[in-house]
């Protein structure tokens, strides 16, 4: 449920700055990319930080 939650919480931050970079002029395709690798970042650290320990 809490990794639910990160990913909701990170797809409101790039939705954010994506409205904010098209606001600010930034071209469409580099928006684009950079959401793609956000994306993947917030990925990664959701998994990391929701893993449970290993009880070893």
């Amino acid at each position: 449920m809490s990794f639910a939650l990160y990913l909701i919480g990170f797809l409101i931050f790039l939705g954010g700055v994506a409205w904010g970079a098209s606001v600010a002029g930034v071209p469409s395709l580099y928006i684009g990319i950079g959401l793609v690798i956000l994306l993947g970042i917030g990925i990664f650290s959701a998994v990391s930080r929701t893993r449970s320990k290993d009880p070893s």
